[in-house]
């Protein structure tokens, strides 16, 4: 790790006028300057910042600042966000990292984090050796020829699934951008990951009342059950009435470069009777123009089984 200033600021008003990176839990931002990836000269400290607060009043608000932890046990949060804060991390990361801060994490990609190895997304126009070498973890929807690493946030999933958004801070005031579209794939600027402009700061996450959203729920796969990344994962939510599917969000993680809605997958469900069969019957569009690579072809089919399973999950007992 490079040397750098340690500074605390108290105000946002003081974050957005100071030039940094910032600094809450730090369970993503110091691994990456131990490895040399992040190197600022400048670091703000932004846990005293006033930016907290947990809401389930009319729909879910939180604080950029709010721990996983804290949000995974609040009562009225929805089951989908608290089910992908456990499953994200260990207890102990949990109680560390906000809300905020994990929806801004780095790739796990390992080019990205071997400053020894070329990446286009940590230098721009150097190549990415994952495509043609090893790739088992990585992305196979929404990839480019730039690059095809993962989005390694599982709450995001389960966020962009129930169509939250983001309040936003910064020198020009305040604004909201959905999720959804507040991530980019990586087309030829894989360096550009989000649209956060410099000097802004997540303030708030929202996520608008969803009265059916109570059944919901995540699932995520991957290679041990323990503080691991997903291979695959699905976060869906279900309207169901007499036995029908009037509703349904459906996202998911591991799988791509960004949090991935499945619109055609909602859009198959509707109307269908809420069994298996049509749930496999709407999960065959999820994989829906996936490039697989040398070494991931398995996750298109994955992903239409982990859909299934999910939905499986939330509906047991009540077809």
């Amino acid at each position: 790790m490079r040397p750098f200033d340690l500074t605390a600021v108290t105000t946002v008003d003081e974050a957005i006028a100071s030039t940094g990176t910032f600094l809450a839990g730090g369970t993503t931002v110091v691994d990456l300057m131990k490895l040399d990836v992040l190197t600022p000269q400048h670091v703000l400290d932004i846990n005293e910042v006033p930016l907290r607060g947990i809401d389930t009043g009319d729909g879910l608000r939180i604080g950029a600042l709010e721990r996983m932890g804290d949000i995974a046990e609040h009562p009225g949060v929805y089951p989908a966000v608290s089910r992908a804060l456990l499953l994200s991390a260990s207890q102990q990361i949990r109680n560390m990292a906000s809300i905020g801060g994990n929806l801004l994490q780095r790739t796990r990609c390992s080019y990205f984090r071997d400053i020894a190895m070329p990446c286009n997304k940590r230098e721009p126009g150097t190549g990415c050796p994952a495509i043609a070498g090893a790739n088992r973890m990585h992305a196979v929807l929404g990839t480019s020829d730039s690059c095809v690493a993962t989005h390694a946030s599982d709450v995001a999933v389960a966020l962009v699934a129930l169509d939250a958004e983001l309040r936003l801070v910064g020198a020009t005031g305040s604004r909201t951008v959905a999720l959804r579209e507040f991530y980019r794939t990586p087309g030829e600027t894989p360096e550009l990951e989000n649209d956060l402009r410099p000097g802004e700061l997540i303030a708030e996450v929202v996520v608008p009342r969803l009265d059916w959203a109570s059944r919901s729920t995540y699932v995520k796969v991957r290679d041990r059950q323990s503080y691991e990344f997903a291979l695959c994962s699905a976060a869906v939510a279900l309207d169901i009435r007499d036995s029908r599917i009037v509703d349904a969000r459906v996202a998911a993680g591991g799988v791509a470069t960004v949090p991935w809605r499945l619109t055609a997958v909602e859009d198959a469900l509707r109307g269908l009777p809420a069994t298996e069969a049509s749930f496999e019957e709407a999960a065959s569009a999820a994989s829906d123009g996936a490039r697989p690579l040398s070494g991931n072809g398995f996750k298109a089919p994955l992903l239409r089984r982990t859909i299934v399973r999910a939905l499986l999950e939330l509906t047991e007992g009540s077809h």
